[in-house]
C-alpha cells in the first residue's frame, strides 16, 4: 500500500515554506497529482515551574479565527540548532529565558500535506528576563496550572493539535505519577 513519488517541481516558494507538485503512483499503477509544502523544523518550548503550572500564551490565529493557549513557538532558522531555537523562541515570546531544556516529543502536524516537523522542549525552571520582544504573538502570556490542561483540552482552548499532544503528554509526564 505504500505511495510513491515519481517526480516534483516546486510551484512557489517563500522565506516561509514552498508549494510543490509530485506526480505520484499509487500501488494499483494509476498516477495523481498531489500538492505538498515543504517547511522549515519548528521549535517549540515552555517552563513548567516547582507549582506544576506551565507557561502558555493566549492567542488569536487569523487564519482559522480562533483564540486559544499555546506553547512559544517558530522556525528553526538555517543552522541553528533545534532546542536553541526553541529557547530563543520562548524568551522572545514570553520575556523568560529557560533552564536546561528536554526533549518532550517530535511531531509532523499534517503529514498528509506537509513535510514540516515540529520539535516541543521544556525546562523545570526559567529566568525572566524582561517584556518579550516578540509581544505582538500573545494578547498574554501566563502561568496555567497544569492539572487543567485536560480541561482546557476537552473545551476545545487549546485547538493547535501539535500543542494539544504536547500539553497532555507533558500533563501526563509531570502529574501522571500522581494519577490512579
Amino acid at each position: 500500500m505504500q505511495w510513491t513519488k515519481e517526480s516534483e517541481q516546486n510551484v512557489y516558494s517563500n522565506r516561509w515554506f514552498s508549494v510543490h507538485l509530485a506526480d505520484v503512483a499509487l500501488p494499483d499503477g494509476r498516477h495523481l497529482d498531489h500538492f505538498l509544502i515543504r517547511m522549515r523544523p519548528v521549535a517549540v518550548a515552555t517552563v513548567v515551574n516547582d507549582a506544576d503550572e506551565v507557561l502558555l500564551l493566549w492567542r488569536h490565529r487569523f487564519i482559522t479565527d480562533s483564540w486559544g493557549w499555546e506553547l512559544a513557538a517558530g522556525v528553526v532558522e538555517d543552522g541553528e540548532d533545534v532546542p536553541l531555537a526553541a529557547a530563543r523562541e520562548l524568551e522572545e515570546e514570553t520575556g523568560w529565558r529557560p533552564g536546561p531544556l528536554h526533549h518532550l516529543m517530535s511531531v509532523e502536524p499534517s503529514n498528509g500535506l506537509t513535510d514540516a516537523r515540529h520539535h516541543v522542549y521544556w525546562a523545570e525552571e526559567g529566568t525572566y528576563v524582561g517584556h518579550p520582544v516578540d509581544d505582538f504573538e500573545s494578547e498574554r502570556r501566563e502561568w496555567v496550572p497544569l492539572k487543567l490542561v485536560p480541561d482546557l483540552v476537552a473545551r476545545g482552548e487549546v485547538p493547535a493539535a501539535n500543542m494539544a499532544a504536547a500539553l497532555l503528554l507533558l500533563h501526563h509526564h509531570r502529574l501522571g505519577r500522581d494519577q490512579p
